[in-house]
């Protein structure tokens, strides 16, 4: 089966806020307006990633449906071999009667290897539409916050920082925090997630 996607923002979500409001006094460790008159600010996307609750939610359910699919593939796969192998000791002890029942007995063979091969499609394609439908809903939730957090802060620009796309950048425009705090703040896991989440806590507990 193909490698499971796992949830994963892009650096292209982010994040302008345009506003024509006049520079105001910073808050002590906020971001601060930079010398052109621009309010600024950015946020690190791997400490986004890490730290808000719904990342880790639904990371641990879409590697959970992985394992599920994988499972699932492993088991089929195994009851094909055991088929194959009956099959060709059969050949060999001469157990088929005629020719007819011989390819009769290889088509069938033939059919349930193409069978695995389109669930393993399926299941991948399935995984693959939730992780992009997941991501939709990631940004948009982060959207919906930074529209109502920008209300009283009023950036001009808050950006994205992921890896090298920005390659430098003063500490003191870092929201990431606040964007962090709040965004967990708002956040309400699912009842499906919370499932999951719960047996894989007690899982590790377990393991202690």
């Amino acid at each position: 089966m193909k490698k499971i996607l796992l949830l994963a923002l892009s650096c292209s979500i982010a994040l302008t806020a345009c506003n024509n409001q006049k520079e105001e006094p910073a808050a002590e460790g906020a971001a601060t307006a930079d010398p052109t008159g621009l309010k600024i600010a950015y946020v690190e996307v791997d400490s986004l990633m890490s730290q808000y609750q719904f990342c880790k939610d639904y990371n641990l359910l879409l590697n959970k449906k992985g394992e599920n699919a994988a499972n699932t593939l492993a088991q089929k796969q195994r009851a094909l071999q055991q088929h194959a192998n009956a099959l060709q000791k059969k050949y060999e002890s001469n157990g088929f009667t005629t020719r007819d029942e011989l390819e009769r007995a290889q088509n069938q063979l033939a059919k349930e290897q193409q069978d695995l091969a389109e669930l393993d499609q399926r299941l991948t394609n399935e995984l693959a539409m939730e992780n992009a439908k997941l991501n939709e809903e990631l940004r948009d939730s982060i959207q919906a916050f930074l529209k109502v957090y920008n209300k009283t802060k009023k950036y001009d620009y808050i950006f994205s920082r992921q890896g090298d796309n920005i390659l430098m950048a003063n500490k003191k425009y870092d929201i990431t925090d606040e964007v962090v705090a709040g965004l967990n703040k708002r956040y309400k896991a699912k009842p499906d997630v919370k499932g999951v989440s719960s047996a894989d806590k007690g899982k590790a507990k377990d393991a202690e």
